[in-house]
């Protein structure tokens, strides 16, 4: 244990987790005057992350107020009921996790921490939230599923910057319409599992929501205000009371899973059938026929109909490979239909993307079959997003160069071959670039130091691409990385230094073995390692339980761990890797 503080002392950083711990030592809470006479105590930092996750801490003393400097708190998985009020006091703090606890109340003192941009109370046996978190105006991420909470204070209206809410698993009756319309800048809104009746109408102030989950409710209608959530991708509204949907539904052009499943619908609207859909769950509802035009969804990957009293279609088109279904549906069209289902004129796509990127700053030119992107496109230089994807375009325009603002560059399926460094360079603000299913020759070896600031990276199906497996560490802020179908013999060993990193996909691949370092990538919530040689995993990965949420580990000849536990999911195989780690 001195061995440890020590260390925490000049780093600023100590992890005490999955240490059986039943106290915190003292000399934790005594920060530097715990500095003995032979510790060069000008050497010292201030602690600023105290990591206690996994432990048996019954009690979190007052004396927390000592740990001034602190940034990030994780007592996580503990046996605490209750915070100490002094929690308050820690003004730097940012990060505070709570989860998987017995606590029954948050102290009102916590308003006094203005600087928390992430809570997390999940898993607790909290009533209600304090009022007081309406104060911390940085908050960008609230989680407190999974406990008993009523009713939310009307309080948090005030913070307008909440980008993900994650209310699961509570027994709420309502939300509050001022506070949708508040968090504008929301992404993520998960309300599951409780006792809700309605979706407020200002749920169509949440234009950037990519992910609405109101599953297991007791929801008798979709509002048609939903039109305005413009960027929503994903929408569950499982085991809820729907007998309808409304027309607007089909506005929601970036949709991709709409999950209904369990409901009372009684039919599916004709607009809806303009929606681009990978996956449709109708199953359990009161359908008694389809409209042909679902026939012309040809982007359904899945669709699930089983447990409706469906008339009009033979069980075994119902239960048989969805394009087959699309097929015979699609025939049930009249030739007009059929007519007026067949797409623009190339010409007239390009012109009118071209005068949407003009309002929405987002230029889309995806499947349109071109091998150079006509210079007419580049109308403004305030773009965005560049969506380039499924074309035949073997270099990038020069007029690129000059959209210095672009955030996201999408060149998937392409004929790309040389590394578009030159490009690349200039554009500053770029965060997420896809170059997957493109010939991509090997990237140079400084080829990345261009785009240092990037946060997303797709160079899946580019076989030859990474020539050092190193070349990736320059990439310091990168949060997702995708290598699927990589010829990858061996992990790379750069993505040890990505810090940052949230999705691992090295699905496809030929790695035989995961080092025990990969327990260093503590923010990582999704990791694939689907279809490799994988024959065992190191018990160090075990110690990402707290944030790894999804591991994909099917197509490995995994012989250290029995099927039994595999088949149980994530959290069973990460439990059973940590069980294995040696007691320290």
């Amino acid at each position: 244990m001195d061995r440890v503080l020590k260390s925490a002392r000049s780093s600023g950083s100590l992890n005490l987790s999955n240490r059986s711990l039943r106290e915190l030592p003292n000399e934790v809470y005594q920060n530097l005057d715990g500095v003995g006479e032979d510790g060069k105590w000008w050497e010292a930092v201030e602690l600023q992350k105290l990591i206690l996750a996994h432990n048996n801490l019954k009690v979190l003393k007052e004396d927390i107020r000592n740990l001034s400097m602190l940034i990030v708190l994780n007592v996580s998985h503990n046996k605490l009921s209750c915070l100490p009020s002094a929690i308050g006091e820690l003004a730097l703090l940012k990060s505070l996790d709570v989860s998987f606890n017995s606590i029954t109340s948050i102290p009102e003192e916590i308003g006094a921490a203005t600087s928390l941009v992430k809570l997390d109370c999940s898993k607790n046996l909290l009533k209600e939230l304090p009022c007081s978190l309406g104060k911390c105006l940085n908050l960008s991420e609230l989680k407190a599923s999974n406990n008993c909470i009523t009713k939310l204070p009307d309080e948090l209206v005030s913070c307008t910057k909440l980008i993900k809410f994650d209310v699961e698993g509570n027994k709420l009756t309502m939300l509050s319409e001022n506070m949708l319309m508040s968090w504008t800048v929301l992404t993520e809104l998960n309300a599951a599992r409780n006792l809700l009746t309605s979706i407020p109408d200002s749920i169509g102030a949440l234009s950037q929501l990519i992910r609405l989950d109101f599953h297991q409710n007791k929801i008798s209608s979709i509002p048609p205000s939903i039109m305005g959530c413009s960027s929503l991708a994903e929408f569950y509204m499982g085991n809820n009371l729907l007998s309808s949907l409304p027309a607007e539904i089909g506005s929601l052009s970036r949709l991709g899973t709409l999950d209904l499943h369990s409901n009372q619908l009684k039919e599916y609207p004709v607009e809806a059938c303009k929606l681009q859909l990978s996956v449709l769950d109708l199953s359990n509802n009161s359908l008694s026929g389809l409209p042909p035009e679902i026939g012309t969804m040809t982007t359904l990957r899945k669709l699930l109909l089983t447990g409706n009293p469906l008339r009009s279609l033979r069980s075994s088109l119902v239960s048989g490979p969805t394009p087959a279904l699309l097929k015979y549906l699609r025939s049930r069209l009249s030739s007009n239909e059929e007519e007026y289902t067949t797409t623009p004129t190339k010409d007239d796509e390009i012109a009118m993307a071209t005068r949407l990127s003009l309002s929405s700053k987002e230029l889309n030119l995806n499947g349109l079959g071109l091998t150079c992107v006509p210079p007419a496109v580049w109308e403004t230089d305030e773009v965005v997003k560049v969506d380039l994807s499924r074309n035949s375009i073997e270099e990038l325009p020069n007029e690129l160069s000059t959209c210095t603002s672009i955030q996201v560059l999408v060149l998937s399926r392409n004929k790309i071959k040389e590394w578009p460094g030159v490009v690349l360079s200039s554009l500053p603000n770029l965060s997420c670039l896809k170059l997957d299913n493109n010939p991509l020759a090997p990237i140079p070896s400084t080829g990345l130091e261009a785009i240092a600031k990037l946060e997303i990276l797709d160079l899946s199906c580019n076989t030859s691409s990474l020539p050092e497996p190193s070349i990736l560490s320059s990439l310091s802020q990168l949060q997702e990385l995708y290598l699927r179908r990589m010829q990858l013999g061996q992990f790379p060993s750069g993505l040890l230094c990505l810090r940052q990193l949230r999705i691992l996909n090295l699905s496809q691949n030929s790695i035989v073995s995961i080092p025990q370092e990969i327990k260093e990538l503590t923010y990582l919530t999704e990791l694939d390692l689907s279809d490799n040689n994988i024959t065992a995993l190191p018990p160090q990965l075990g110690l990402l339980e707290p944030s790894l949420q999804v591991l994909k580990l099917d197509g490995n000849p995994l012989r250290s761990i029995r099927r039994t536990i595999l088949d149980r999911g994530t959290k069973a195989i990460l439990k059973y890797l940590k069980d294995k780690l040696p007691n320290q």
